[in-house]
């Protein structure tokens, strides 16, 4: 592949080169690495934003009206979208050009579905790269909505500034949030479907909360707002709660980037480590142990320091 057209095609913010560059590393072609490494010297200016929480509450349509607010305040908007993937294809089911058929048009917003293909966290595993590209071709903010996995969205954390988890007054999700640590990750909360007459009632529950637990090292608060997505209520308030987390990182922008940089390459150098281990000759190695050994004899950790050479 002839990277160097469609390294300029993203600089210029060519719809059609950001598809295919966004294609090429989610499919993991023939030079996706080389394209990624030549684009991301022009990141780190975009604001991403990650839009987490259960499947239902609402995400995909706070998703669109915080397309428009920020759309409505100038900025060029980047989505990806983490959709469930086809047990046939492994493409993704729920393209959010359905979902949001009259942001298409705008040539400051691009909408990009992906297939979470079974990637833990709710996350796929070249949604990274793509917020790169959309970073390169220089869009003010890239949301990153994930498909919505429940006790399983804690790696949106590590792929977003601002990560903004969405609830429902249903189905008991203060407490859901406690045991998925979604806690942990979150810097505002929404609380979606604030007509909900349960609504009050899951905001005070959150905001205590966050009140027993340590204060966060960075010295934020986590803000919860109530909303109404629908309704397009609460919106306003929302933008700026994130908007004061935006702010609130500035001081610490370049080391934010360089800490996710690092568990970047941690996780790139220990998925290249574990395809190079797995040779067919270990594979075999291993099946004969265990079709050998007598029950008795076998050990998880001798055998694994064998398969190591220890």
């Amino acid at each position: 592949m002839d990277a160097a057209p469609l390294v300029e095609g993203v600089f210029a913010s060519d719809r059609r080169a950001l598809a295919r560059a966004i294609t090429v590393v989610e499919n993991g072609l023939v030079g996706a690495e080389a394209l990624v490494d030549t684009l991301y010297p022009r990141t780190g200016r975009a604001w991403r934003l990650g839009l987490t929480g259960p499947p239902g509450a609402g995400k995909s349509t706070l998703t669109d009206r915080l397309i428009g607010a920020f759309r409505a305040a100038g900025q060029r908007v980047g989505v990806v979208a983490v959709d469930p993937s086809s047990p046939f294809t492994g493409g993704a089911l729920l393209g959010d050009r359905v979902r949001m058929d009259d942001r298409t048009a705008d040539p400051g917003v691009f909408i990009r579905s992906l297939a979470a293909r079974g990637a833990l966290g709710g996350l796929a595993e070249a949604a990274e790269a793509a917020c790169d590209v959309l970073d390169a071709a220089g869009f003010d903010v890239i949301l990153i909505e994930t498909v919505g996995v429940g006790q399983g969205e804690l790696d949106v954390a590590e792929a977003a500034d601002t990560v903004l988890v969405v609830l429902v007054p249903e189905s008991g999700d203060a407490v859901q949030a406690m045991k998925a640590g979604l806690m942990e990750i979150a810097h505002v909360f929404a609380v979606n479907k604030a007509d909900h007459p349960e609504a009050n009632l899951v905001v005070g529950a959150l905001r205590q909360m966050l009140h027993l637990r340590p204060a966060a090292a960075d010295g934020w608060g986590v803000p919860v707002v109530k909303t109404s997505a629908l309704q397009g209520e609460g919106i306003e308030a929302l933008v700026e709660a994130l908007e004061k987390h935006h702010a609130h990182l500035a001081a610490s922008w370049d080391a934010t980037r360089e800490a996710r940089l690092r568990r970047r390459v941690r996780r790139l150098a220990a998925a290249a480590l574990h395809r190079t281990f797995w040779t067919p000759a270990r594979r075999a190695a291993l099946d004969d142990a265990l079709a050998t050994l007598d029950p008795a004899e076998r050990a998880p950790y001798r055998l694994a320091a064998q398969l190591q050479g220890r």
